[in-house]
């Protein structure tokens, strides 16, 4: 067993630790986006034809409330281990191996019922890697260094996103082939964590008054998060069919390098301005700036989105969108965390907090399905910059910390 020492106050993390646990969060999105963004809608598309977009938002709707329900449960678990000495990273472990296994039975799946299953199944094992994964953050990293290490979360979609575009060039690859992959990268990123020493950053406990705003400001975190996500989890899902509604007459197949390439790139510039925003909140004590700029930009990104006449200037507007999401995102995670009510109860906590990245799974298939065509994603794309741009400013209502 992983020993556990408790920080000293004012104790540092090491930078190491903080690339090691960026590094497993890496790994968690690596199993994860590659599927959802790229893999499952090809999949889906041989499977559905003309009726892929229905048949993907019932399987996305699916997925997330199993992914919901399951980090909430392995968050508890976790808590529970933590209280008895065990710590989280059994967890993690034994939910990366269960990840695994169940990418054999998506790359088994031809029915549209048996992938519905399949999903379902792979949404419950891959949150139990990211349900205490996330709430190792809040227990062993100190607040003052919980900006930068939000920012090092930036670095997982851009590194999921390389992976993406290389599945996707492999044109010799198997589906079977492609998922292997993934699942050893994703362990290969995780593993490091699972031998490191837990270290947990006491704190005292908070004034009763304290926690009482924490409470009230930890909904409207909760809220704000829940608009910006609708947007990234919906364009996430939906981007290669966005870009086929731009370019009609290329086959799916053809676009998927150059939109994976694209996600590389958008993520990728993303990194350096999440990190700078993360080391200058730790600095100044200060997050709601960032955080409200941040959504701002994804706003504009998705407006421009919504009116770009071609490929090239929505490969703009992308970029913007992908800038300012990062930024709120990674900063959003410190932020919250640092509004946590209870040490004791942080993982499950942390997973009903999750339900910001799941319930869009909900949200925003339904928009697309209401308001998106195979050939427009106009209204939606919007609707969406309308709801990101409400997220961030509702964060200004936030009254106990800056």
């Amino acid at each position: 067993m992983i020993q556990t020492r408790i920080l000293t106050p004012g104790e540092r993390r090491s930078a190491g630790f903080l690339l090691v646990f960026a590094l497993a969060n890496a790994g968690g999105v690596i199993a994860y986006q590659p599927l959802l963004a790229l893999l499952l809608p090809l999949k889906i598309e041989l499977i559905a034809g003309e009726a892929r977009i229905g048949l993907f938002s019932a399987i996305v709707i699916v997925g997330a409330i199993v992914a919901s329900a399951s980090n909430i449960l392995f968050g508890w678990l976790s808590d529970r281990s933590v209280a008895r000495g065990g710590g989280r990273r059994r967890w993690i472990a034994f939910g990366l191996v269960a990840t695994a296994a169940s990418f054999a039975g998506i790359a088994l799946a031809q029915t549209p019922w048996a992938i519905m299953l399949a999903v379902g199944l792979f949404q419950a094992a891959v949150n139990a890697l990211l349900g205490p994964l996330l709430a190792i953050m809040a227990d062993e990293v100190p607040d003052a260094q919980k900006g930068v290490a939000g920012g090092l979360l930036a670095a997982a979609v851009p590194i999921a996103s390389a992976v993406s575009a290389m599945l996707v060039g492999l044109a010799w690859a198997s589906e079977g082939t492609r998922l292997a992959i993934v699942a050893a990268i994703t362990g290969a990123a995780v593993t490091p964590l699972l031998v490191t020493r837990a270290r947990i950053a006491a704190q005292p406990p908070p004034p009763v008054g304290v926690v009482m705003m924490r409470r009230q400001d930890i909904v409207i975190s909760f809220a704000a998060r829940l608009l910006v996500q609708v947007a990234g989890n919906a364009l996430s899902l939906y981007l290669l069919y966005y870009f086929q509604s731009i370019m009609p007459t290329v086959p799916a197949a053809a676009l998927a390098p150059g939109v994976g390439q694209l996600l590389t790139v958008g993520f990728v510039l993303s990194l350096p301005v999440a990190l700078l925003a993360g080391r200058a909140s730790d600095r100044s004590a200060r997050r709601k700036p960032a955080l409200v700029g941040g959504a701002v930009l994804a706003a504009i990104g998705l407006a421009g989105m919504a009116v770009a006449p071609d490929w090239r200037w929505a490969a703009i507007a992308f970029v913007a969108y992908a800038i300012g999401s990062a930024v709120f995102l990674a900063l959003h995670a410190a932020f919250a965390m640092q509004l946590l009510p209870t040490p004791a109860h942080r993982g499950r906590d942390l997973g009903l907090l999750n339900l910001t990245n799941t319930l869009p799974a909900l949200l925003g298939p339904l928009l697309a399905w209401m308001l998106a065509t195979p050939r427009d994603f106009s209204a939606v794309l919007l609707v969406l910059a309308a709801l990101t741009l409400a997220g961030g400013l509702a964060m200004l209502g936030v009254r106990s910390r800056r």
